[in-house]
């Protein structure tokens, strides 16, 4: 009976010493690590704090749809290079005094860079030697319904929040305010909360497919975020706008997705342009310039960050399915042409992003918003307002700031009357300004 017992004792014991065992076993503990686990990990470290003081609207507990900006003036930023520029929500920064990004723990403070109140969405330069890995991109091209997703960012000020849902629809139209309509939505029912916007919406490969941007206030799992393929369009036009201003090239492209793969085309070419000499040619596929690799336009924007005037930058593109290397010589900016438009026309003109214009009128691919009107200016006597795309000048598109440098170096301007269009809304009008001589000479 004692023998019985004693064996009784040990096989307990060992079954005791079993069950210990199985709790450490790193294998069967490996069922943890799963798909969202592992996305997170990949875009963590490329998610950031934003905060700063901001002054409050009035009356913005009766909005319809909350946004960060109302509540309490901070929010989330991600990494789009690793020299610190990040993307995050207009409406997160917006009238931010003295901004702090936080990325782990480390602190510093950042600069707006360049913004577009009607997509919502700016980037911030973090002023910062310390290497930040840039967030994964998806695409939103080929999103499904029920797909699982992740919402990143800070809610309520608590850093590394994540919350798993699915998207629950795409293509939502959302009115937030009188001023504010989002157009192409991705719904989620990932909780997203204030501090949430301008973070990513990440799929389970760890790849961002949106930016956060709002939630539906008194709804239970309906929030809102931009599709990534239209926030890198703005973003890279966010940057042109800057380089712009710098460095003329003389190329438009486009990004387009054929079998969901990233690729970026030229468009247009500015007669007389850097490109033009350099032998670049419409439908060239870029692949890459100086050391960077081009997938999308935002990659070439990113690559004309630290360029300077002067510069000859190698430059390989894709023609006719064979590689041709060319080197494109990088000329002085678009300032003295933006002075010239002051003097000739009377508007201070801004690259609006295609998109917009496309959604005002499909028959236009682009266009320049008039940011100023100068008193007793040829365009204040023809009505041009702030706020109008100027679309067309005589017989010319002007879709970027190298066709207007085109367009007010040519003779024929001066010599007569000539037409202009403009969007106001979504009507389309034309009318004839007669331009005024400026003693600048165009940027070349």
């Amino acid at each position: 009976m004692r023998r019985y017992y004693l064996l009784s004792l040990m096989l307990i014991m060992v079954s005791s010493w079993g069950v210990a065992a199985h709790a450490d076993d790193p294998i069967r503990g490996s069922n943890r690590n799963t798909p969202e686990v592992i996305a997170l990990k990949r875009v963590k470290d490329s998610v950031v704090n934003l905060r700063g003081k901001k002054t409050i609207s009035e009356g913005a507990e009766t909005v319809s749809f909350q946004q960060v900006k109302r509540v309490n003036g901070m929010g989330t930023g991600v990494v789009i290079d690793s020299r610190g520029y990040v993307l995050t929500n207009y409406h997160v920064i917006e009238g931010i005094q003295n901004l702090v990004v936080t990325a782990g723990e480390y602190s510093t403070t950042g600069d707006l860079v360049s913004y577009d109140p009607t997509t919502d969405l700016a980037i911030i330069k973090i002023r910062t030697s310390q290497f930040l890995p840039a967030i994964p991109f998806g695409i939103s091209s080929d999103l499904m319904p029920a797909e699982s997703v992740l919402a990143v960012g800070n809610a309520y000020g608590y850093t590394d929040t994540a919350s798993r849902g699915i998207i629950s629809a795409l293509h939502r139209t959302v009115p937030v305010s009188d001023e504010q309509i989002y157009y192409d939505l991705i719904q989620t029912d990932a909780s997203i909360n204030p501090g949430n916007s301008g973070g990513p919406l990440v799929n389970l490969d760890g790849q961002m497919i949106g930016v956060n941007v709002a939630v539906r206030v008194g709804a239970q799992g309906i929030g809102f975020a931009i599709p990534v393929n239209k926030a890198i369009e703005v973003a890279a036009e966010l940057l042109d706008r800057e380089n712009s201003l710098r460095l003329f090239h003389g190329i438009t492209v486009e990004t387009t997705y054929p079998n969901n793969i990233p690729v970026t085309e030229v468009r247009r070419v500015a007669p007389n342009s850097p490109a033009a000499l350099a032998g670049i040619q419409v439908g060239d596929q870029l692949v890459k310039l100086g050391q960077f690799h081009i997938q999308r336009q935002l990659d070439l924007q990113l690559a004309l960050l630290e360029e300077v005037a002067g510069n000859s930058v190698a430059c390989l593109v894709k023609r006719d399915n064979a590689e041709v290397s060319l080197n494109l010589d990088l000329h002085t900016g678009r300032t003295s042409m933006v002075e010239m438009v002051w003097d000739m026309i009377g508007i201070e003109v801004k690259q609006e992003v295609p998109s917009v214009v496309s959604q005002l009128n499909e028959k236009y691919a682009g266009g320049l918003r008039v940011e100023k009107v100068r008193p007793g200016s040829p365009a204040k006597n023809q009505g041009i307002l702030v706020g109008d795309i100027l679309v067309g000048l005589h017989e010319w598109e002007t879709v970027s700031l190298d066709d207007m440098n085109y367009i007010v170096s040519q003779p024929i301007v001066l010599q007569q009357p000539i037409q202009f269009y403009i969007l106001r809304s979504r009507q389309a009008f034309i009318g004839n300004i007669r331009l005024q001589k400026s003693t600048r000479t165009a940027a070349k």
